[in-house]
């Protein structure tokens, strides 16, 4: 196996055949900064949610794994966290879908009353439904460097407005999917971001991860109440305590974060099974 690239949170390798092994490690990101320590299993968790999902969203747009089997040579810890998976050229742009205002959003909805050049109702608030999921995608800023919005005409200008529609369709009906399912399942799933890429034949594929708690906004529907932050299943928990007193970090410095705490490694990775859990109704183990 041939190295290729380390993500924040994943190692992609070369097979022999050309196929690529996608390996997800424990890490996780905020604020554009890997933290530390890790969550344990979280790599397996988000492994396992995927394929789930990739299931359920077959019949929306084909998907990039082979095989989950490990191949020869792939050391025996990676059972369960790496995939097989086709070799794609990546759309360069990440492809995001929002139903509820929050976030980068709500700033942005602050500011101009729209997000990504999309026009939304006054008197909106923090975690508000929004009357249809939009469309809301960004740049693919390189590590260490912010997203920033994009229009559609923008993004029709960087692909071409055939393909700009394909990907806009796509990810709005991931999203449908996705919600409908989660909220069946007593989770509302505020947005999402999607990976895509085209295969050499020209179909368009998705990859890496989809509609987990680090590629989603999770939030238990019982508890949705707009008007402030919601609790979540995702890592917006480990946001939250990155900007808190208790952890004295001070974001605009430029410094690293400070080391997450033992109880709150624990009570991420409790957040993330019952996510996997509550969504797929397997127990995780």
């Amino acid at each position: 196996m041939k190295h290729l690239h380390s993500g924040k949170v994943r190692d992609l390798y070369e097979l022999p055949g050309g196929e690529l092994l996608m390996v997800a490690r424990d890490t996780i990101s905020a604020y554009d900064f890997v933290l530390e320590p890790v969550i344990p299993d979280k790599g397996k968790i988000l492994t396992q949610l995927s394929l789930w999902w990739f299931e359920q969203l077959a019949d929306v747009v084909p998907n990039h794994v082979i095989s989950t089997e490990l191949p020869d040579g792939a050391p025996p810890e990676w059972a369960g966290r790496a995939v097989v998976v086709r070799r794609l050229e990546m759309v360069p742009v990440e492809c995001v879908a929002r139903g509820y205002l929050t976030g980068s959003g709500l700033k942005e909805y602050r500011r101009s009353g729209s997000v990504c050049g999309v026009p939304l109702p006054e008197g909106l608030v923090d975690g508000s439904k929004l009357p249809e999921p939009i469309f809301t995608p960004t740049t693919k800023a390189a590590l260490g460097a912010h997203d920033e919005p994009m229009t559609f005409a923008e993004v029709v200008s960087a692909v071409g407005a055939e393909v700009a529609e394909r990907l806009r369709e796509v990810t709005v009906e991931i999203y449908r999917r996705g919600a409908r399912l989660a909220a069946e399942r007593g989770i509302i799933v505020a947005d999402t971001k999607i990976e895509l890429g085209w295969s050499p034949e020209g179909e368009l594929v998705l990859a890496d991860e989809v509609l987990t708690p680090d590629s989603s906004r999770f939030w238990p529907a019982d508890r949705w109440a707009p008007g402030g932050p919601q609790p979540s299943f995702d890592k917006q928990f480990v946001r939250d305590w990155l900007t808190s007193a208790e952890a004295g970090w001070d974001r605009a410095s430029g410094d690293p974060p400070p080391p997450l705490p033992p109880h709150i490694v624990e009570r991420t990775r409790a957040k993330y099974i019952e996510a996997y859990e509550r969504l797929t109704g397997r127990a995780f183990g």
